[in-house]
């Protein structure tokens, strides 16, 4: 079991490393009263640090009472009952008002027991290794919205495995991390299929799929769906020059393209819910009262900050689907 992780690159000085590694172990009970912490040696040689640079740690470690040295033995866990505030590195992809809400609710939650530090890559790569280059041993815990970059699971390697956890999106390079995430594929599937009987006085499903920033399981579970049910279906990577036949269902992950469609079905004068109708992605507040309401497919933002928080707060490693549901209005 690794105790100790040192980052060459991180700005926190290397014995500053040192102390949070320790005092992460004792507060997930990786270490416990009387364990021997690994010798000054082994971790001079391990990563290539001065046996100062270690003394300097465990000296500071003494001096607070958490650790105690046998002379002749080594250094053992003193205490465990020590004020310990962690620091979490918070790396979402985009700030929008339903991400908004997955980090407020994250915040009470956590409820000032930790420092929480909030960045954004916006689906950047070179951004997102940046952020995670740079913050790597600056931080007890470390918290990746890694949407679907490619080449995420491979920067993400850099950091302490046991510290870090994926939100929102994750997928077979990243199993093996806990996470609070949705399942994408199941969760359009089961939302069309709860939707069905309104869907079928419709002629065709169309999904509006940019690409760029959506989810793949997405597109697999809407063909999945029509497929299975024998839809008509088309998907389109954007909705532009593009007139709205009657009959037609729009499911929309973007509320950009919500715009658009809803204006362009005022031009042809068209009836929402009767003579075509919408699905759109993620619940917020507007979508209760824009065009009489939208039917949505959503999870809990607020839940999944909510777990998330539990998940670090009480040291757990699970792997959790977020709840997920359609809401149905008069779009369809």
């Amino acid at each position: 079991m690794k105790i100790i992780s040192i980052n060459s690159n991180s700005s926190l000085p290397k014995y500053k490393q040192i102390v949070l590694s320790i005092e992460v172990a004792i507060a997930e009970n990786r270490l416990k009263r009387g364990d021997k912490l690994p010798s000054v040696n082994k971790v001079s040689l391990e990563f290539s640090i001065s046996r100062d640079t270690v003394l300097l740690a465990y000296d500071e470690l003494k001096k607070r009472g958490i650790i105690y040295a046998i002379l002749g033995k080594g250094y053992y866990v003193k205490s465990v009952e020590f004020s310990f505030e962690q620091r979490i590195f918070l790396l979402f992809d985009e700030l929008n008002s339903f991400k908004e809400d997955l980090y407020n609710s994250f915040l009470e939650s956590i409820n000032n027991s930790a420092q929480i530090d909030i960045f954004f890559h916006h689906f950047n790569i070179e951004m997102f290794k940046k952020l995670i280059n740079e913050s790597n041993g600056n931080y007890s815990k470390y918290i990746i919205m890694p949407t679907n970059l490619m080449d995420a699971a491979k920067i993400i390697k850099i950091l302490p495995k046991q510290d870090v956890y994926i939100l929102d999106q994750t997928n077979n390079d990243l199993k093996d991390y806990p996470s609070v995430h949705q399942n994408f594929i199941k969760d359009i599937y089961d939302g069309l299929s709860k939707g069905k009987n309104l869907i079928d006085k419709y002629e065709k499903l169309i999904l509006i799929f940019p690409g760029f920033r959506e989810p793949i399981g997405m597109k697999i579970g809407f063909e999945k769906f029509c497929l299975d049910h024998h839809f008509k279906h088309e998907i389109i990577t954007e909705f532009k020059n593009r007139t709205i036949k009657k009959g037609e269902v729009y499911i929309i992950p973007d509320d950009r393209d919500l715009v658009n469609v809803i204006e362009q079905s005022k031009f042809q004068e068209l009836i929402l819910g009767s003579d075509y109708g919408i699905i759109s992605y993620n619940e917020t507040p507007l979508k209760k009262i824009v065009e009489n309401g939208i039917t949505t497919i959503s999870t809990d933002f607020k839940e999944m900050g909510q777990l998330l928080a539990t998940m670090i707060l009480k040291g757990r490693k699970d792997q959790i689907e977020n709840r997920n549901t359609l809401i149905i209005r008069k779009s369809i």
